[in-house]
């Protein structure tokens, strides 16, 4: 089952984002490499593909897992999480209508 992800950046946390990054796409990476993964991206405080300073207020990844509990598992290992990013990871199921 389709899993949504959906994770609010802590205040001030540009650098310990950038800094925990490289990690953080490997395991997008493996999801995507193992034909998972839907979608994955962040979401910019301002209105621009490329915030600068202004940074992120969170994330979204839509992806498949086996369970809540995997997709759980997955979202706690996130290199964010251990860096002190993330304020909040909320997990919800997902049903994807479109694209078919």
């Amino acid at each position: 089952m389709l899993y949504a992800i959906m994770a609010t950046d802590k205040p001030d946390s540009l650098n310990d984002r950038l800094a925990a990054r490289p990690d953080h796409l490997a395991r997008l990476q493996q999801l995507q490499d193992q034909g998972r993964l839907v979608l994955a991206g962040p979401h910019p405080a301002v209105d621009s593909a490329d915030p600068g300073s202004a940074g992120f207020t969170g994330s979204l990844v839509v992806a498949e897992f086996a369970s809540l509990d995997d997709a759980r598992q997955w979202a706690d290992a996130d290199p964010y999480v251990a860096a002190g990013v993330y304020e909040q990871v909320t997990i919800k199921p997902f049903k994807r209508v479109f694209p078919a």
